[in-house]
């Protein structure tokens, strides 16, 4: 069984992508998560996790996530094999979601006149 549940916020806004030849819509962010137990400074270590979303989840997700957003990502683990420019082998790992939920109401913001 492949499934993975993180919770985490958001490093950076989402990038949308839209694959004309394929018609597809994806957006990739990365969520920044702490890990369950502290180090011996008494810190938690934190690990900074790749998330892909495809379909109308990724039309949500490019619309309404921003840097610093509160949510949790049910996906499955998929890795990938890319060539870099000088021909050298990268292996990535990422978490493909199939269910966002958003944990903090969106703030407004005030027009002050």
């Amino acid at each position: 069984m492949n499934r993975i549940i993180l919770i985490g916020r958001l490093t950076k806004d989402p990038e949308k992508r839209i694959l004309e030849e394929a018609g597809k819509v994806l957006t990739r962010f990365t969520i920044v998560v702490e890990r369950e137990y502290k180090n011996p400074k008494g810190e938690r270590d934190v690990d900074f996790i790749p998330i892909i979303v495809w379909g109308r989840r990724a039309e949500v997700a490019a619309e309404y996530l921003t840097k610093g957003s509160l949510i949790s990502v049910c996906g499955r683990l998929a890795n990938r094999t890319i060539v870099d420019s000088q021909g050298g082998r990268r292996y990535i790992s990422e978490v493909v979601a199939d269910t966002l939920q958003f944990l903090e109401l969106k703030k407004h913001k005030e027009n002050v006149v």
